[in-house]
């Protein structure tokens, strides 16, 4: 059994630094890389490029609504049009970036509200895959289970990895909660087992108590989760006591 974990980065702009970067790079097999709209600048994602070259992580967009006082969790009425041309844009400055270092483009995973609106509208869903398509036919997008944006890619062949959540409590759909709802998360060995079970057993127990059933390809850690490094040091400790490797998106989502 295979899976790919991810994690959020390059999220720091100017002065001011998110995140655990550095130490989360150690672990993870797919950099989601803010492209400056929520979040990150030039030189932010220029130094997290190269910190993931140094550590073979395989790079990805993370495009969001242009929206830096709102970290891009603020929902924005905008055309598809519009939205094909800010994930449009933002691809092709990290792509720039990532040239300079001879690394490709992976995948693409849209921010926040970005994320969450993909998910439920097929328009919105629509919009950013033909984006990222036409960018790069070979760029893999992450979107949760029971979406809009995994049953369009299916429909019109682009290429999605369904994603979990390490940190993230989730719903019956298979969806989450962005604010965290239930216990918190204090026994990292629990979380990690959690984490387990969702690649052995394609089960999650949801926020209210419930199991659901997910596909787990990519797994998200949100490198700015208190207490991220240890919980990542216990997920990746599970998957290998359990004969799961851990590998890049790339080596799951075979063409």
């Amino acid at each position: 059994m295979k899976v790919d974990l991810n994690c959020d980065m390059g999220e720091s702009f100017g002065i001011y630094e998110l995140g655990n970067d550095e130490e989360m790079m150690q672990y993870i097999t797919s950099a989601n890389i803010a492209c400056g709209y929520h979040a990150g600048d030039p030189s932010t994602m220029r130094k997290t490029i190269e910190l993931a070259k140094e550590h073979n992580v395989k790079i990805g967009a993370h495009p969001a609504l242009p929206d830096l006082v709102g970290f891009g969790r603020r929902k924005m009425s905008c055309t598809p049009s519009e939205i094909k041309d800010y994930v449009t844009y933002q691809l092709g400055a990290l792509r720039e970036f990532a040239r300079r270092f001879d690394q490709p483009i992976s995948h693409c995973k849209p921010h926040g509200a970005l994320y969450m609106m993909a998910m439920e509208d097929e328009t919105i869903a629509r919009a950013i895959l033909e984006a990222i398509s036409e960018v790069d036919e070979s760029i893999i997008t992450f979107a949760m289970n029971n979406s809009a944006v995994v049953d369009l890619g299916a429909q019109i062949g682009v290429r999605v990895a369904k994603e979990t959540y390490s940190d993230r409590e989730h719903t019956e759909t298979g969806s989450i909660i962005m604010t965290r709802k239930g216990s918190a998360i204090g026994d990292y060995g629990e979380m990690a087992n959690r984490v387990v079970r969702m690649v052995k057993e394609g089960k999650v127990r949801t926020y209210d108590g419930k199991d659901t059933s997910v596909t787990a390809e990519t797994i998200c850690i949100h490198g700015d989760t208190p207490g991220a490094v240890q919980l990542i040091k216990a997920i990746t400790n599970a998957l290998e006591a359990n004969n799961i490797e851990i590998t890049n998106i790339q080596n799951i989502l075979v063409k």
